[in-house]
């Protein structure tokens, strides 16, 4: 029997959206998926019944309104937005161009945003009231890549979104966490094996954990009563090169 609570994931349609919305579904939420690609989506819910794939531009104010209008339509109600959706975007503050600047920005940044934004108008109005809203912040929120500014620049905006969010939406019940992600085996880390830059100008591979983890960490935090909150949360491969950075 499912647990009668209702999801959106943003970036459902691959990655860790995909292994997310999943988790989710088989913990018994309903959930609405919301990518650029129908057919990902579509691949993601799997035929299963209590999916919703909702094509959808996070960076675009109407695009995101009509997601959360089909979930109060198709459900009536939001208990959780994982706030996934991101692009990565390397480049030095010399070299990047403005057009990769502002699709980072629009995407990792204002698309969270206007996500959360229409997430909590929907959970003040409802009865009951309150929801949780988990944004996927990055190890790049705490300490940045080389040549990564426009990537960096977001996710530090992005802890910052999370706690105006979590103190705006103590009023109407409404909890806001952040899960840091240090490389989680996707599609995007599968360069890892190659070798990344480091800060010391060396090139090195670097470890990487199984996805399942992240959407285990946020069931976990998803799960908890809306009197208890993880407001940060790190979860990492052990032998990453993060912890001494540099």
């Amino acid at each position: 029997m499912g647990n009668g609570r209702i999801a959106v994931v943003t970036g459902a349609g691959s990655g860790l959206g995909r292994e997310i919305s999943r988790a989710l579904l088989g913990a018994g939420y309903r959930v609405a998926l919301a990518g650029r690609r129908a057919d990902a989506l579509a691949e993601t819910a799997d035929g299963a019944a209590d999916a919703l794939p909702v094509p959808t531009d996070v960076a675009d104010p109407d695009s995101v309104a009509a997601l959360f209008e089909a979930v109060r339509s198709r459900w009536g109600r939001l208990d959780l937005l994982v706030n996934n959706a991101g692009v990565s975007v390397g480049g030095t503050v010399d070299e990047l161009s403005f057009a990769d600047w502002k699709r980072a920005v629009d995407t990792n940044l204002t698309g969270m945003f206007l996500c959360a934004q229409q997430a909590v108008r929907l959970m003040k109005a409802q009865d009951p009231r309150g929801g949780r809203i988990i944004n996927n912040g990055s190890i790049s929120a705490h300490a940045p890549r080389p040549a990564s500014v426009a990537y960096t620049a977001t996710k530090h905006a992005v802890t910052g979104l999370t706690k105006s969010i979590s103190l705006d939406g103590r009023a109407w019940n409404v909890a806001c966490g952040q899960i840091d992600i240090g490389n989680a085996a996707t599609e995007m880390t599968l360069r890892m094996a190659d070798g990344i830059p480091q800060a010391d100008g060396s090139v090195k591979a670097e470890p990487t954990f199984d996805a399942r983890h992240v959407a285990d960490a946020v069931l976990y935090m998803a799960g908890l009563p809306l009197d208890a909150n993880v407001g940060f949360l790190t979860v990492t491969a052990t032998a990453m090169p993060y912890i001494g950075r540099g």
